[in-house]
């Protein structure tokens, strides 16, 4: 039996994307706001204090990398700056680019490919 497949029009699709766009920014918001109401305005990673407009700088790390997981007690996230958030999402990548690494690491699943993994080994041929 075939299923019926209705196409959207450019409309709906719009308004579809949008929809979809604003229930991301209120779950965002929804732990957002809670994270900086359960832990002190400092960055976990360099302790970097944020207050007044660079609070916009502080973000929510999921730790275990699920943004469905939120308990209430806030077990999942840490807050970090843009840039220690930016640096914990690439940490498997750079230590996959080091040559003299230990072979014997297991790479992590949900890292994607490094094109310049294997750079200084081929530059010190």
């Amino acid at each position: 039996m075939k299923s019926k497949k209705t196409k959207l029009t450019d409309s709906q699709r719009q308004q579809l994307v949008s929809d979809m766009r604003q229930e991301e920014l209120q779950r965002q918001k929804g732990y957002r706001e809670q994270a900086l109401k359960l832990f002190p305005h400092v960055c976990a990673r360099c302790t970097r204090e944020f207050e007044g407009k660079n609070i916009r700088e502080l973000t929510v790390h999921h730790k275990d990398h699920n943004h469905d997981n939120n308990p209430p007690d806030g077990s999942n996230w840490e807050l970090l700056c843009l840039y220690c958030h930016d640096h914990e999402h690439t940490r498997g990548i750079q230590n996959n680019r080091d040559s003299d690494s230990d072979d014997t690491q297991t790479p992590q699943e949900h890292l994607s490919h490094s094109p310049f993994a294997n750079l200084a080994a081929t530059l010190k041929k």
